[in-house]
Parts: structure tokens; sequence; C-alpha cells
């Protein structure tokens, strides 16, 4: 037990864990690919370490199978500062693995193995610690949660836990939206619609708020998150840079230009930074500018959660792009 073990989490994430098997060759299909790399995995996992990394005292619910890769994400979770002590072993199902292809700078095709389930879908409202995540100062989940039972009405158990005397602040929704997990987009709206009563802070790309709101326009969809109570929405718009609007403030920032070689970990890297940031309550064009660097850093590295940047590192970069900006 570390010296932490009591305190409450500063933030606490739910969802996917496994593990990710990248090819140490870039520009060359699976088939032709001859040595690999494996790492941990899992959105939520990676969003986790990302904001561990930056010094938050953080956790994660998950699961995993009864077997060597989910002995594996344990152990990598714990050494990369992450408590474990909420990921379950389930006997079912495998520990998920999914591979990638690297074309950069902009292809990087994903294979989930994790079918017809995943140990991270079998966690059931009986697991979650009501405390805990009533305890966590930020609480973070990710839509792909909601895309089959029990993980759905775990989620929805963790809100109605944590928002007992109505919106808790800091409880963020991804809004990862992935088709190979749903039947359809409109299953995942009628989940989206029925989350965003429980979300102070809604994230996701214009694709992803089309799913969730019916805009892919960036203002026009976060004025549709704040219309259905949300008190930040961020909308990631690629090469356009990033949106972030409140009801009395919009603030847009211009992404990072970096060499790209795996973009696939950039996301959750933009994640654990705005954790980071919302945990400290700095201004909101910071707290974008700092996510940018953060997301840019890991695109320009192979892996996910082992390249997570530090405190230092984004600050340089996020600190150099403010000076660029001023300027141009």
């Amino acid at each position: 037990m570390t010296a932490n073990a009591n305190k409450a989490f500063d933030a606490l994430a739910i969802g996917r864990s496994g593990v990710d098997v990248y090819p140490l060759q870039t520009g060359v299909g699976l088939e032709d690919v001859e040595s690999f790399g494996k790492f941990l995995g899992g959105s939520a996992a990676n969003v986790a370490v990302a904001a561990a990394r930056l010094g938050n005292h953080t956790a994660l619910i998950s699961g995993v199978g009864d077997d060597p890769f989910g002995r594996f994400v344990r152990r990598e979770l714990a050494a990369l500062g992450v408590d474990n002590r909420f990921v379950g072993t389930h006997g079912e199902y495998p520990t998920p693995v999914t591979f990638c292809e690297i074309f950069p700078p902009d292809d990087f095709p994903l294979y989930f193995y994790r079918r017809p389930s995943a140990p991270d879908m079998q966690i059931s409202p009986d697991e979650i610690d009501a405390e805990t995540v009533r305890s966590a100062r930020l609480y973070w989940s990710t839509v792909t949660g909601l895309s089959e039972e029990p993980s759905r009405s775990a989620h929805f158990a963790a809100w109605e836990a944590r928002s007992e005397q109505g919106r808790a602040p800091l409880t963020v929704l991804d809004l990862d939206y992935r088709p190979m997990f749903w039947a359809n987009a409109a299953a995942a709206n009628e989940q989206i619609q029925r989350a965003l009563e429980h979300i102070t802070v809604a994230v996701g790309n214009r694709e992803e708020c089309e799913v969730a709101v019916g805009e892919t326009n960036p203002h026009r969809a976060a004025d549709a998150l704040l219309d259905l109570g949300v008190e930040l929405a961020i909308v990631k718009q690629g090469p356009r840079g990033v949106l972030g609007k409140t009801r009395h403030a919009s603030v847009t920032v211009a992404p990072n230009d970096v060499d790209v070689v795996n973009g696939l970990g950039a996301g959750d890297a933009f994640g654990g930074s705005l954790i980071h940031g919302l945990l400290r309550n700095w201004p909101l064009e910071k707290m974008l500018r700092y996510a940018n660097a953060a997301g840019a850093i890991v695109a320009s590295r192979l892996e996910c959660s082992t390249a997570m940047p530090t405190a230092t590192e984004v600050a340089e970069l996020a600190e150099q792009s403010a000076v660029e900006a001023v300027n141009v």
C-alpha cells in the first residue's frame, strides 16, 4: 500500500484496458510485419496513465482476464502510477488485444480482438465502490462503456452515486464513439443522451459530437451540449485545433505542428492533460493549449501508455506554441 492508499483520488477513470500490440515497422501491413511491441492499452487506462504521469493520484475501474495478459495489464498500471485495486479479474473472457498498422501521418487502422465481449465490459453495478466514486475529485468515463451490459448499468450506478445532490463537479464524459462496439449510431445516441444528464464536462471530436447531439459544426455542437446541462464542452477539430466553450467563454486553440509517428494515443494524452488542468482550475485557453501539446507529443511517439509525457515536456511545448502564436 502506498502513502496515498487511503486518500481520495484526484482522478478516477472507468473503462477499457488491455494490451496494445504495435508493429515495430511503419508503413507495413500486418501481414508483412516481422516484429511487434507489447504495451498497456485501452482508452481509459491510457488516460489514467497520462494523468498520473503529470503528478495526479489516479485509479482505474476496469476488468482483465485470468491470463498472462491480464497480469501484465495490472502490473503495468501499477508501474505507471495508476492504482489498480478496482481492476477485477473475470474468468469468462480473455484480456483483449488490439493490433494496429502504422502508416504516418494519418492512417492507423485498428483491429480489436474483444469478441464476443471483454472483461472490461463485465464490470457490474455491485463492483462500483460508490464512496470512491463520490470522493474522487474528477471522474472520467467513456461512451464505449455504455455499449453493452453489465458495463452500461455499472456506469449509470456510478453516476447516480456521484450525483446524489445534482451533477457533481468534474464529472467527465469522453464521447469516444467507436462504431464496431454498437449496433448503430442511434443506439449510441440514446445512451449518450441519458448519460449527459449526469455530466459536467464533455469532450469529443466532430464526428462523435454528431452521434451525441446531431451536430458537426463545432460551435453548434458545443452549444447543444451546453443546452443539455454540460458546463464545459470541448470539440476537437483535428488540423483546425480544439474548441472549448462554456456559457460565458469560447476559446479555440490551434494544433501543434509535429512529425506524426502514431496518432492513436494523442486523444488519451489530451485527456490526461485535460484532467490535470481541470483539477487545477486553469484558464480555459491554458488548459486546451497544454492538452494539445500533450497530444502532439504522444503523436510523435510509437506507443501510447508508456509514451505519455511529463509535466515538464508538456509545459515546454505548450509555452513554445504560445510564443509562436503571439509572433505570428
